[in-house]
This record gives C-alpha cells, sequence and structure tokens, in this order.
C-alpha cells in the first residue's frame, strides 16, 4: 500500500465527503466512456461501464445522505 502523507484537513467528514466526490466525478467520467463505446458498436463494454456508473450513482446518494445526517448532527 502506498503511504500518503497526513492530510492537511483534520475535519471527521474530509474522506466521506472526498469519496463522494470521487463517485460522482466517476459518473461524469463514464459518460464519455459510454459514448466511445456505443460509437465502436461495442455494447459489451457500454454495458459494463453503464453498470460502473450505476454503482457510481447508488454511492453517490448514499454518501450525500450520508453526509447530510452527519451534519445535521453536528448542528444540532
Amino acid at each position: 500500500m502506498v503511504q500518503r502523507p497526513a492530510s492537511p484537513v483534520q475535519d471527521k467528514n474530509y474522506d466521506l465527503i472526498h469519496a463522494l466526490q470521487m463517485s460522482l466525478e466517476n459518473i461524469w467520467h463514464l459518460e464519455s466512456y459510454i459514448a466511445d463505446a456505443d460509437a465502436r458498436g461495442d455494447e459489451e463494454l457500454a454495458t459494463w461501464f453503464r453498470k460502473i456508473q450505476e454503482n457510481n450513482r447508488k454511492a453517490g446518494e448514499q454518501g450525500k445522505q450520508l453526509l447530510a445526517a452527519r451534519l445535521q448532527r453536528e448542528n444540532g
């Protein structure tokens, strides 16, 4: 495992926010991968990318709900 330097941000929600951001960015990036696969007529690959995209959508929604609940608890 690659050791990264400690985050300068010492917020307990930082990793959650970062993982949420990555999930949402992946949804966006996968759109171009799906379009490329569709343009080449590679339905197998396009379907696989769509499955990954759907998993990222689910993770993104779960992450947003988790973050909202944590922030609400913290702010009373």
